[in-house]
């Protein structure tokens, strides 16, 4: 115990050099007193792990889960791959602003995927603001587009659906959305069946059919396609344009679906974290004024703080108070500056690139309608380091919190495990990866967490689940309400 208190104690020793020399930058004492907010402490991260746990357990509970932020759903699947898995596959993959659909073949005897052929189609502003079946029937097209030029049209394969928006699945093949994220808001879809949905478009059109359906949220295929080539997988993350985690939990503690052996994949829906206040504390005005202008007030307010569609805009406000305060650009701005969504996520990860980033950073600023001096490129990269880096230590807290969870269920005093992990912030990000694993190390000292980047978990790790999760999602059910009070008092 002596030795692992030491090693947390060093952990954290190195870890807050990034934190010190971030804040021992050539910017005026005005600049870091509007940048101060955005650090948080080793402790306040501790602190912010524990809330998570809380809200985790909140989730999980049959009496609780309704009320609670962080949404902690079961998705049926009950393992990682084992190498069994054999087929063909189709795919469909909906969670921005493209769409995909793919055919994926894997072979037992090679224990791989030997074949995978893609098509991406765009969704246009229209179609995600308008109604929902305008959505899937614009699904179904490009679908039958794909089959055609494969020349499987005739042949009716099972599907895996990634869907990457917070659902409720009552089985593998029922998924029920639960809200729109991501700048979707489509009509006649919240609460309504996904899978139903898509099969609903498809029979419209009367020209082809699918088979069975596994409904695949993005985080448990990366969990999938990174677990088929590390079986300690055991997590999956995204830090995209979105965020969100999952894990596989002991099912004694999921409380919300029959059977108390083995373990189910759950999807945290973490992103909603802090959608109750529990994180006002360390909102920053700039994240307040995010939100307000979001199509989602008051909705994810963990992922308004972390992911790709939102960094940008944070760094945008930022800029603005600054030249305000007559701090930055001489006090001027732009139109471009002025207007949202003008200074993106890729910019930050741009700016921050060593070597070149002051470079960019008068490119973009030129680009943007400023005359930005040496020391405004050099703010500027600081501001962009200061709000990617709280983004990424938000993430280890949280994704920290995960990983002391699995190794508390089963009693170790060490864990091993894989996270996989996708995501645009994660891995176009110059430094995001570097800073995260860091902080994980930092806050949880007795995990030893490696981390896998997916290779297409929404197409390869898609199909896994569909193979994997077919086999085996009859041995669980959710329990409806009445049978929850039941089981509820059986238990008492």
């Amino acid at each position: 115990l002596q030795s692992e208190d030491c090693q947390s104690r060093f952990c954290e020793m190195i870890a807050s050099v990034e934190i010190t020399e971030s804040s021992q930058s050539d910017c005026p004492l005005q600049v870091e007193e509007w940048l101060q907010p955005f650090r948080l402490s080793w402790e306040k991260l501790r602190d912010i792990s524990s809330r998570l746990l809380r809200d985790m357990e909140k989730g999980l509970d049959k009496h609780s889960h309704r009320g609670a932020p962080v949404k902690m759903l079961p998705t049926f699947v009950r393992s990682t791959p084992d190498g069994t898995e054999s087929g063909d596959f189709l795919a469909l993959d909906l969670g921005g602003t493209n769409f995909r659909v793919l055919h994926v073949r894997v072979e037992e005897t090679m224990r791989k995927v030997v074949k995978m052929e893609s098509q991406t189609c765009p969704v246009p502003q229209e179609i995600m603001l308008g109604t929902g079946t305008q959505l899937f029937d614009h699904i179904a097209a490009c679908l039958a587009d794909f089959l055609e030029s494969q020349g499987i049209k005739h042949r009716v394969l099972p599907l895996g659906f990634t869907f990457s928006f917070p659902c409720k699945q009552k089985g593998i093949d029922k998924s029920y959305l639960i809200c729109w994220t991501k700048g979707f808001k489509c009509s006649g879809v919240e609460g309504q069946d996904v899978a139903k949905l898509l099969k609903d478009a498809i029979h419209r059109r009367g020209d082809y059919d699918i088979g069975s359906v596994a409904m695949v949220n993005d985080t448990v295929g990366t969990m999938m396609s990174c677990g088929y080539r590390d079986q300690s997988c055991e997590i999956g993350m995204i830090v995209g344009t979105g965020t969100n985690a999952c894990y596989m939990e002991d099912m004694k503690n999921v409380k919300r679906v029959e059977g108390e052996d083995g373990r189910m994949c759950i999807n945290m829906e973490w992103g909603g974290f802090g959608d109750d206040g529990s994180l006002s504390d360390i909102q920053t005005e700039f994240d307040l004024e995010v939100d307000r202008r979001s199509l989602n007030p008051g909705q994810h307010m963990f992922e308004k703080m972390i992911s790709g569609m939102y960094l940008g805009e944070l760094a945008r406000l930022v800029l603005i108070r600054l030249a305000q305060e007559k701090l930055l650009f001489g006090g001027e701005m732009s139109e471009a500056l002025l207007t949202p969504g003008k200074f993106e996520t890729k910019h930050i990860s741009e700016i921050e690139e060593d070597g070149k980033g002051l470079t960019r950073a008068r490119e973009i600023l030129e680009d943007l309608g400023l005359r930005p001096t040496e020391e405004d490129c050099g703010i500027v990269q600081h501001v962009c380091s200061t709000v990617s880096t709280r983004s990424a230590h938000l993430c280890a807290a949280a994704l920290a919190t995960v990983a002391n969870r699995i190794r508390s269920n089963r009693g170790l005093d060490h864990l091993r495990t894989t996270v996989g992990v996708d995501g645009t912030v994660y891995k176009k990000h110059p430094k995001f990866s570097e800073r995260l694993q860091q902080a994980v190390r930092t806050l949880a000292p007795q995990c030893q967490v490696s981390f896998l980047l997916s290779e297409d978990g929404s197409g390869k790790g898609a199909a896994m689940v569909t193979a994997v999760a077919q086999r085996l999602a009859g041995q669980s059910r959710l329990l409806d309400d009445s049978e929850e009070d039941t089981a509820a008092e059986g238990r008492c």
